[in-house]
């Protein structure tokens, strides 16, 4: 069902990009490599919360799959996520400026369900987790009268991601959890999706 859904779908859609990057295609095999570029809010949770406030952050993506994943998508993902401080701990501590800037470097799988619609849009559920190895830098900047020296914080983090969401296809909706050591966020994103090559 889903490899027939997913052949439609690319043809319709796609038929035009495809044959301009794609010789002849195999009738016996489908292969599939994308590229997708996320953007999106990042909301922190539990004691990362205390400190910093609403976020924002994007990635970019490749995944693959061919007739022996289906309907599993493997895919590498590369972030950039930014949490200003938030104003009740700036209140309540001697910091002027605090913020995290967090580059997660991603691998994980996706499943894609069967579809909830067909008519004229496709709607399909989709999950998916990864594990990360991160990248964080915390900049502490203070108040001109607390006698402190303003100093940056630059370390590593290994931690994982699992998310839902919606697909069409060419535009995807997630919501994921990531959870790294003392700093665990919810982020919510909007997604093109894109062929750099296909064979049906």
């Amino acid at each position: 069902m889903f490899r027939k859904l997913l052949k439609y779908s690319t043809l319709l859609v796609l038929i035009v990009p495809i044959n301009a990057f794609c010789g002849e295609m195999p009738a016996s095999r489908a292969v599939g490599i994308f590229i997708s570029a996320g953007v999106g809010p990042r909301l922190p949770i539990g004691q990362f919360a205390s400190s910093t406030d609403l976020g924002y952050g994007f990635n970019i993506e490749t995944s693959y799959t061919d007739t022996d994943f289906l309907p599993f998508f493997i895919f590498a993902r590369l972030g950039y996520e930014q949490f200003p401080g938030s104003q009740d701990f700036y209140q309540q501590t001697d910091y002027s400026n605090y913020s995290t800037m967090i580059v997660p470097a991603s691998l994980g799988v996706r499943y894609y369900f069967s579809p909830l619609a067909e008519n004229v849009v496709l709607f399909i559920p989709v999950v998916e987790a990864s594990a990360s190895f991160t990248y964080f830098q915390v900049l502490n900047e203070f108040k001109s009268d607390a006698g402190r020296s303003n100093f940056k914080d630059e370390f590593w983090k290994v931690g994982g991601t699992v998310g839902v969401g919606l697909s069409m296809f060419l535009l995807e909706i997630m919501a994921n959890y990531t959870y790294y050591e003392s700093n665990q966020y919810l982020s919510f994103n909007l997604s093109v999706r894109l062929p750099l090559f296909i064979n049906l």
